[in-house]
């Protein structure tokens, strides 16, 4: 019988012979600079500096108004949020 050792995002089982393959290329080493340059910054920049996160509170209401309003725009729940706010602000 092969013992696994978990299963990675893809679901299939990670086998003593993976491991081992893992092992026999760790111990060749790694480029750090190759992986150093594949790494992706964070989230992209929404405008001029880092965006901030804010926290409301929703009734239940109106949390399935929003979910239903960013399912029929084909859009995020945040996109939806900061549309509204974007068109208070420049109604008032």
């Amino acid at each position: 019988m092969t013992r696994t050792h978990g299963t990675p995002a893809d679901g299939t089982p990670i086998t003593d012979e993976m491991v081992e393959a893992m092992a026999d290329k760790a111990e060749q080493g790694y480029d750090v600079d190759q992986i150093l340059q594949r790494r992706q910054p964070g989230r992209p920049a929404m405008g001029s500096a880092a965006s901030t996160v804010e926290s409301v509170r929703l009734d239940p209401d109106l949390k399935r108004d929003l979910l239903l309003r960013a399912a029929e725009e084909r859009t995020s729940v945040s996109e939806v949020i900061r549309s509204a706010v974007r068109q208070y602000l420049r109604a008032s």
